[in-house]
């Protein structure tokens, strides 16, 4: 696919048209110079031609080892990737004399290069900068509103030398899907004892998506780098570099994955800052749209509440969770410390037994392989499907060593059970009286599932339903 690269001095707006182009927000956008820090990419698409574009920092003139030269070597990093770079320049400011930097910089790489001038909302404003910007040696300039959406078909034009033809489309056949069942239609499989919940037989090709989280400065960037082998998102002593949700692709082991780098997460009442609260959320939408998570800890200081609350919230959204300890090179009483952690998972976590607990060192790279297949054993444990008449046969024999306790002075009995999806495992249980089931009960019934069915460390949802009565009209 045809890649473009976003490049220009910060706040240009090149946040702002990598989100236009995507079609989506994924990129944070905010008034502040510099937001940006590591480049991210998306697919998206141009005058319905696809396109692979990369948004990268703002481009400085700093060569030490300090957060905006590491930037700049990051933009250098994507323009790698890239077919073709869009170099920003902003219409309002006018021409700067970095701009000027960059763009000789920019004249030297063997690339093509497009020049796009944008915020050009007001004709008068845009004329003036289109005029000055030739004196870049850039070519025709591309007047553009990022904000507005205006200008795309002018820079569509602009790249279409350098775009690849369109493959001819083939017609497709779609089969048929599996079986949708909502929440509101599950009295429909009461009875249905030969049901059994149908996936077609289809190899998952999607990329597992995994998300890395924890508290700020525990080493997150650190260990995507280290998996994927090279210096992909900036990392350093300060914490809180990192700011977007950055994706990155990778394989192991033949498994194609979807590595997510986020910000670090504070408590709540610490963050008053608005760019931390955009990066927070941001953080927050990587863990419901991962499949597993692994909640990176500082093996040098103690289990937070912090920690637990981040545990807690990945447990809620349903996805498999996995706590790696970082810097454990550096521990000094590790049995301890390992049985601590422990125990203050499974008291805080009582509803996800077995959180498995890896130990790490994300710096030197020991235990990575250690981690990864974890991450692939519990992805395969999230993905759980257990037969209905099975299902069934184990509910029996579990009502019958601890039947269900009397509720409004009669029997509560446990009549059907059904899985209803993965992803997490998902079940509904039709009985007499569900609301007066208790909820020691209930957790006596997830805990078995979990035990009896290999499920640890995953969380597991049960849906109680009321069996419906013959005689009632």
């Amino acid at each position: 696919m045809f890649t473009l690269a976003l490049v220009g001095r910060p706040n240009v707006g090149k946040s702002t048209l990598f989100n236009l182009l995507a079609g989506k927000k994924m990129a944070l956008v905010d008034d502040t110079p510099g937001l940006t820090r590591d480049w991210r990419e998306a697919e998206g698409h141009i005058m319905g031609h696809p396109l692979r574009i990369i948004d990268t920092a703002g481009l400085e003139e700093k060569f030490d080892d300090s957060i905006q030269a590491r930037m700049r070597r990051q933009t250098e990093s994507a323009l790698k990737q890239a077919d073709a770079v869009l170099f920003l320049i902003d219409g309002r400011a006018g021409l700067t004399p970095m701009d000027e930097h960059f763009a000789t910089w920019l004249r030297k790489r063997k690339i093509p290069v497009i020049l796009g001038v944008n915020k050009c909302e007001s004709e008068k404003a845009s004329q003036a900068a289109m005029a000055e910007s030739y004196s870049l040696g850039l070519g025709d300039p591309v007047a553009l509103s990022a904000a507005h959406g205006l200008g795309l078909d002018d820079l569509y034009h602009a790249l279409k030398p350098h775009l690849p033809p369109l493959p001819e489309e083939d017609e497709e056949e779609f089969g048929e899907g599996e079986e949708d069942i909502s929440e509101a239609g599950l009295d429909e499989l009461e009875g249905r004892e030969d049901y059994v919940f149908a996936q077609k037989d289809i190899p998952d090709t999607t990329p597992l998506r995994l998300a890395i989280v924890g508290r700020p400065n525990v080493g997150k960037s650190t260990l995507l780098n280290m998996l994927v082998g090279s210096e992909r998102v900036m990392t350093g002593p300060e914490a809180g570099i990192t700011r977007d949700a950055i994706a990155v692709s990778w394989t192991y082991q033949g498994r194609t994955m979807r590595l997510v780098d986020t910000a670090g997460l504070r408590k709540k009442a610490r963050v008053t800052d608005a760019i931390e609260r955009m990066a927070t959320g941001d953080t927050l939408r990587a863990i419901r749209l991962a499949q597993v998570v692994v909640l990176l800890l500082d093996g040098t200081m103690p289990l937070e509440k912090q920690d637990l609350t981040i545990a807690q919230h990945v447990t809620e959204e349903g996805r498999a969770l996995i706590v790696a300890v970082n810097k454990w090179d550096a521990v000094e009483d590790k049995d301890r410390t390992r049985k601590d952690l422990k125990e203050r998972v499974e008291l805080s976590l009582a509803q996800v037994r077995d959180v498995p607990v890896v130990t790490i060192s994300a710096r030197d790279g020991k235990g990575m392989d250690k981690l990864m297949d974890e991450v692939l054993n519990l992805f395969s444990i999230w993905n759980t499907r257990v037969p209905t008449a099975r299902l069934n046969r184990w509910l029996a024999a579990l009502e019958s060593r601890h039947p269900a306790p009397m509720a409004k002075g009669r029997a509560n009995r446990l009549k059907y059970m059904t899985q209803l999806k993965s992803r997490p495992p998902t079940f509904a249980l039709w009985l007499s009286q569900p609301d007066g089931l208790a909820d020691s009960y209930k957790r006596y019934l997830i805990n078995g599932l979990r035990q009896d069915f290999n499920m640890p460390g995953t969380p597991i949802r049960l849906y109680l339903r009321a069996s419906k009565n013959p005689f009632k009209k």
